[in-house]
This record gives C-alpha cells, structure tokens and sequence, in this order.
C-alpha cells in the first residue's frame, strides 16, 4: 500500500459568528493580512487570513449546527518575543491571559481568544 503524499497543511478553520468582526480582529489586533475574501454566493464568503510570510491560512467560516464558534481552536502560533506580544493585545483590549506562562523547559506561552472566544495559544519560539 503506497502513503499519500501529502506535502503541508494548507488552511486550519476557525468558526465566527461574524466574518467581518473576526476578520476585524485577525488584521486589526493580530496584523495578519488577508489572504482571501471570495464571494461564494448570495450571503456566502471564504475569508481567509494568516501572519506575513507563512504559508498555512486560517479560514474564519461561518459558525453553524455542525462547527459552534469558540471555544478550543487548537491553533498554535509563533512568536518571536511573548511578553511583547501579550502586552500589545493586553494593551489593544484583546482577551489574553493574565499572565505569560513560564514552565521549566517550556517556551513562553500564553493563551488569548478571538471575539468569538475561539482559544489560540501564541508560543515564543524556543
């Protein structure tokens, strides 16, 4: 039996409520930049978003029956500086964490949630 060949993650989603108030937050709080916005049909749209330069997106699709919005996205994200990056959305007014985490052998992390209340947890690289 031959393996798939699979090469990369291309796209995780995350379902909002409002693609227009997460797509809001995911530029505007984050500075992610909008990768996609595609009509789908009369009241359907693909919005897609993600950090400069990286290659997997995040969807923010429309909640419904089968995807409830928030609470545990399961993203994982990559930072540079975590105390930096917590000060900024705790600054911006975002729902962080109150504290940076700090566990022996363990980079920095800290959890925040979108306006949603989907969980994602921002890592300093170590």
């Amino acid at each position: 039996m031959s393996q798939a060949r699979i090469t990369e993650v291309a796209t995780v989603a995350v379902p909002v409520a409002d693609q227009d108030r997460a797509l809001e937050f995911y530029i505007g709080t984050l500075g992610f930049i909008k990768h996609r916005d595609v009509e789908l049909g009369p009241g359907r749209r693909w919005v897609e978003v993600a950090p400069t330069n990286v290659g997997t997106t995040i969807a923010l699709v429309p909640a419904g029956e089968g995807a409830p919005a928030g609470p545990e996205s399961g993203i994982r994200l990559i930072t540079e500086d975590a105390d930096a990056d917590h000060a900024h959305l705790l600054a911006g007014g975002a729902d962080v964490d109150p504290a940076v985490l700090r566990w022996p052998g363990v980079p920095a992390m800290f959890s925040f949630r979108d306006p949603d209340g989907n969980r994602l947890v921002l890592i300093e690289r170590g």
